[in-house]
C-alpha cells in the first residue's frame, strides 16, 4: 500500500484544526483547547482564525505571566477606596473575560495555585471574592485557550486544566505551506442558535469508546458529546448522527488515547479513507466483510483511527501510549510573581501589583498633611499618588547554548574532553533547572542537535551522537548559536553561549573552502553576536592556545579561556566559574 504524502497529512491536520476553531467559537466556555505549538505563523494563524469566528466585541484576554490572585480574581480597588473612604471592589481578569476567551501563553508554566483558581472558575462559571473587607461574586463564563510550549518531558499543562479542555491540538510540526489548505471561514450565526438533539445511546457509546482507548477521565466522553452536538449544529442538522459522533470522538478522544483495544477490533496499520456513504448511516456500510453488523462504537472507533495524529496509531498498536509530560518539579530560573525577588528600591505604584513599601509611602505623604487636613484633625491622609511599592529583581530563566566544534581540526581526544565537560555541565544545568541546547558545526554547516530543554536524558542522548570530522564552518556555528540566543531572549529568558573550538575556520559562510574568507566570516559573525549583547565564553580546545581563538573571543566581547592539557573535570570547573551564575 502506498504511503500517504507528508504534505497531505499536514493539510489534513490543519483542516482538523480549523474545524476545532469553529467548534470552540460556537461555545468557548463549553469546549476549551490545549494548543501545542511553538510561537510562529502557524500558531498565530490558528488564533487569528478563532478571533475571526468569534462574535464581534467578544473579549479575548491574554493571561499575564505570574499574575497575582487579586489581579486574577478581583479585590480591593485601592485608589477608588482611598478617594471615596469606603471599600470599593474591582473585578479581576476572569470576571472581565465573561462571555469571552482567555488565552494562556506558556501554560506549562502556570503555578499550581493559579491553575486551580482558573479550574474553579471554569466549574462554577463565577468568581467569588472575599478579602480586604469586601465580599462579591462576579459571573465568569469564559473559554480557555492553553498554549503549550513545553520542550521536554518535564513540562506539561496542569492536569486540572488539560482535563477540562475538550480539544487537544498538536500543530508543532505543521509547515507554513499547509495553511493554504484552510477552508473558508464559515458563518456561524445559524449554528449558534441551533440545539441539536443527541441519540439516547450516544453517551453510553462514547463512554465505551473512551474505556476501550484507555482514557480514565470521566470528563472526556461528556466533552465529546458536547462537541458532537456542536458539530451537528455546524453542519445544520437538527439531530446528532454517526458522523458527528465520529468527528467528536476523533477530536476529543483520539488525542487522549492511551491504548488500542485489540488487534481484531483495531484497523490495519494504515486505515483506509472513510466511505462518504457511511456518513449517511446506510445499512450496507455498517456490515463488516463477514456480513456481521458492526456496533456503533466500532464504527466510531474506526473513525478515531482515521483522525489519530501521525505516528500515534503505530505506537498504540505497539503498546506505547502517546508521549506524556509530567509537570516540572522546579523552575529556579523562571520569572515568578511580581511579589517575589530581591528588593532594589521603591517606585510609585499599585500595591496590588507589588509589595507595599509602608515607610516610603508614609514618607511621601508626610509633606502634604498640613494641606490635606484641618488644624485640629489628627488623621493621616494618604492618596493614591503617595503609594510606593518595592522594586524587585527576579532571577530570569537561563538557557546555556553549547556550540561545539566537531570538525576534523579538533583532535579526537580534544573532542572527547569537550564531550566530557559538556556532559558534566549539562548535569549542572539540570540541577539548577536551567535549559540547555546543543549546536554542533562540522562539514559545511551547523546542526541544532538539541533544542532548549531541561531533560538531561535528551541532552545526553544528543551529546552521545555528536559526530566528528570534516571542515570547520565556524561562522555557521556562531550564527546558529546567535539565532537561538535571540529566540530565547524574545521568550523572556537570558542566554549564554559557550563556544568550544580551536578557532581555525576553513569553511566560509557560503560553504566554500578557504581559510582567509572563513576566518573573516567567523569574525564578522562574532561581532554580530557581540552587538546583540549575547553573553558568551570562548573555550580554546586546541592543545596549544591559538591566536585565532583569542581574536575570535575579542570580536565576540567574550571571555577567552585556553584549556591546554585539560581533562573534562578541569574544563568543567573552569567553565562553571567563568560562565555559570553563582
Amino acid at each position: 500500500m502506498s504511503a500517504v504524502p507528508e504534505a497531505t497529512v499536514w493539510e489534513a491536520t490543519w483542516e482538523n484544526a480549523c474545524l476545532a476553531a469553529a467548534l470552540v467559537a460556537l461555545d468557548p466556555a463549553g469546549t476549551g483547547v490545549v494548543l501545542r505549538a511553538r510561537p510562529g505563523p502557524v500558531r498565530e494563524a490558528w488564533l487569528e482564525r478563532l478571533r475571526a469566528l468569534l462574535p464581534e466585541r467578544t473579549p479575548v484576554t491574554r493571561l499575564p505571566a505570574g499574575i497575582a490572585d487579586d489581579a486574577l480574581l478581583g479585590g480591593l480597588d485601592l485608589p477608588a477606596t482611598l478617594a471615596t473612604g469606603r471599600p470599593v471592589a474591582q473585578p479581576g481578569l476572569l470576571a472581565r473575560s465573561h462571555g469571552g476567551v482567555v488565552v494562556v501563553p506558556m501554560a506549562e508554566r502556570l503555578a499550581p495555585g493559579t491553575a486551580a483558581r482558573i479550574a474553579q472558575g471554569l466549574d462554577t462559571r463565577s468568581v467569588k471574592v472575599a478579602r480586604d473587607g469586601i465580599a462579591a461574586r462576579h459571573p465568569a463564563r469564559f473559554g480557555l485557550v492553553l498554549l503549550d510550549e513545553g520542550e521536554g518531558e518535564d513540562e506539561a499543562v496542569p492536569a486540572c486544566l488539560a482535563d477540562r479542555a475538550a480539544l487537544h491540538l498538536d500543530l508543532d510540526g505543521v509547515p507554513v505551506g499547509a495553511l493554504a489548505a484552510a477552508p473558508p471561514v464559515p458563518d456561524l450565526t445559524a449554528a449558534r442558535s441551533a440545539r441539536p438533539e443527541g441519540p439516547s445511546e450516544a453517551a453510553e457509546m462514547l463512554c465505551a469508546v473512551a474505556a476501550r482507548l484507555g482514557i480514565a477521565s470521566l470528563r472526556a466522553p461528556l466533552l465529546a458529546l458536547a462537541a458532537a452536538r456542536l458539530h451537528a449544529a455546524l453542519a445544520g442538522r437538527a439531530r446528532v448522527d454517526d458522523s458527528d459522533l465520529a468527528a467528536a470522538a476523533g477530536l476529543v478522544l483520539a488525542p487522549r488515547a492511551r491504548m488500542w483495544p485489540s488487534a481484531e477490533a483495531g484497523p490495519p496499520s494504515e486505515p483506509p479513507p472513510p466511505d462518504r456513504d457511511q456518513v449517511g448511516g446506510a445499512d450496507r456500510d455498517n456490515d463488516d466483510p463477514n456480513g456481521e453488523s458492526r456496533s456503533l462504537d466500532d464504527r466510531v472507533l474506526a473513525a478515531v483511527a482515521a483522525r489519530l495524529p501521525p505516528g500515534l496509531l503505530a505506537r498504540l498498536l505497539a503498546g506505547h501510549g502517546p508521549r506524556t509530560r509530567s509537570p516540572g518539579a522546579g523552575r529556579a530560573g523562571a520569572a515568578a510573581s511580581a511579589r517575589r525577588g530581591r528588593p532594589v528600591g521603591t517606585r510609585p505604584g499599585d500595591p496590588r501589583r507589588g509589595r507595599l513599601a509602608l515607610s516610603e509611602t508614609l514618607r511621601a505623604a508626610a509633606p502634604w498633611q498640613r494641606l490635606r487636613r484641618g488644624d485640629d484633625e489628627a488623621r493621616l491622609r494618604i492618596t493614591a499618588q503617595d503609594l510606593r511599592i518595592r522594586r524587585l529583581v527576579q532571577k530570569r530563566e537561563t538557557t546555556t547554548i553549547f556550540a561545539v566544534d566537531a570538525s576534523g581540526s579538533a583532535a579526537l581526544e580534544r573532542l572527547a574532553e569537550a564531550k566530557g565537560a559538556v556532559e558534566s555541565l549539562l548535569a549542572e544545568c539540570y540541577i539548577r533547572r536551567d535549559r540547555v541546547a546543543l549546536v554542533a558545526f562540522r562539514g559545511r554547516g551547523a546542526d541544532l542537535l538539541l533544542v532548549p530543554t531541561r531533560s538531561l536524558v535528551r541532552a545526553k542522548r544528543a551529546l552521545a551522537s555528536l559526530p566528528g570530522g570534516g571542515g570547520t564552518p565556524l561562522a555557521a556555528g556562531i550564527e546558529a548559536a546567535g539565532r537561538l540566543a535571540a529566540a530565547e531572549r524574545r521568550a523572556g529568558r537570558s542566554a549564554t553561549v559557550l563556544l568550544l573550538t580551536d578557532g581555525r575556520a576553513n569553511i566560509a559562510r557560503s560553504g566554500a573552502p578557504g581559510r582567509a574568507q572563513a576566518g573573516a566570516d567567523a569574525l564578522s559573525a562574532a561581532r554580530v553576536l557581540a552587538a546583540e549583547g549575547t553573553s558568551a565564553l570562548v573555550i580554546d580546545t586546541a592543545a596549544h592556545p591559538q591566536e585565532s581563538a583569542r581574536a575570535l573571543a575579542a570580536a565576540m566581547a567574550a571571555r577567552y579561556l585556553p584549556m591546554p592539557q585539560a581533562d573534562a573535570a578541569r574544563l568543567t570547573r573552569a567553565v562553571r566559574e567563568a560562565a555559570l551564575p553563582g
